[in-house]
């Protein structure tokens, strides 16, 4: 983990003359703005210090993603080439580092956060939902499966996939582009994750029974097309997790 110090300044550099769009989620207020800066290349978080002060740290498990704290305060920077989100756990540190991002860019407010890389964002009353169904609905068209039987499971429970050669699918570039578009929906849909783990064995060479498969995907998440993630408020900072040895 990278550690810098940092005292007084926060600053996003950039040097390409594309828009950076800076979308920034206030987690303890659950208010949000959007904003847009002129300026320019690789964007960097970058701290003017005097050798203390709070700290930002930028993960080596994502390099995308830089936190600040300072005292009670923190902030979550998710940087994905011009899109920024911004997270922070008081009304008054959002405010701060809005502030401190307009002293470097002209910036204008886009408004609340609803959309960022495919995933729709709701505000509810306990948290957040997240949902991609626009680009699942994309991925049943891409497949020509629009008019297809919902399935009410992502996978047959009884057989077994293998690699054992039996009729190839003629075309294989296809079965390789739907699996990866599955993969990227896994994010607010963890529920076809095992299901995409056996698709994504046989990229390399796959057979009518793995693409047939790769449909039952598709048909099950035709039926569901309304599920998505969840985010709620919670106090324990730990995380849990499950797995089965089997």
């Amino acid at each position: 983990m990278v550690e810098r110090t940092v005292a007084d300044a926060v600053v996003i550099g950039a040097a390409t003359t594309e828009t950076v769009v800076v979308s920034v989620v206030d987690a303890a207020a659950s208010s949000s703005t959007t904003t847009s800066s002129n300026s320019g290349s690789n964007l960097g978080w970058g701290m003017h210090s005097n050798g203390s002060g709070p700290t930002c740290r930028g993960l080596k498990s994502d390099h995308s993603l830089f936190i600040y704290r300072k005292g009670i305060d923190m902030a979550y920077l998710l940087l994905y080439v011009n899109d920024i989100i911004l997270t922070t756990s008081s009304d008054d540190l959002r405010k701060s580092i809005m502030t401190l991002l307009n002293s470097e860019f002209a910036m204008k407010d886009l408004g609340p956060l609803s959309y960022f890389l495919g995933i729709a964002v709701t505000r509810h009353a306990g948290g957040l939902f997240l949902s991609q169904k626009k680009y699942a609905e994309e991925i049943i068209e891409r497949a020509s499966m629009s008019s297809c039987r919902p399935s009410a499971t992502p996978v047959d429970t009884i057989p077994k996939l293998s690699a054992t050669p039996t009729s190839p699918f003629k075309d294989p570039s296809l079965y390789r582009s739907l699996a990866g578009a599955l993969q990227y929906l896994t994010f607010t849909r963890p529920d076809i994750s095992y299901a995409m783990q056996q698709i994504c064995l046989f990229m390399h060479n796959p057979m009518e029974v793995h693409m047939n498969a790769l449909k039952r995907i598709v048909c099950y998440i035709k039926g569901t097309l309304d599920h998505g993630l969840h985010l709620y408020p919670s106090k324990p900072t730990t995380l849990i997790s499950y797995t089965d040895a089997n």
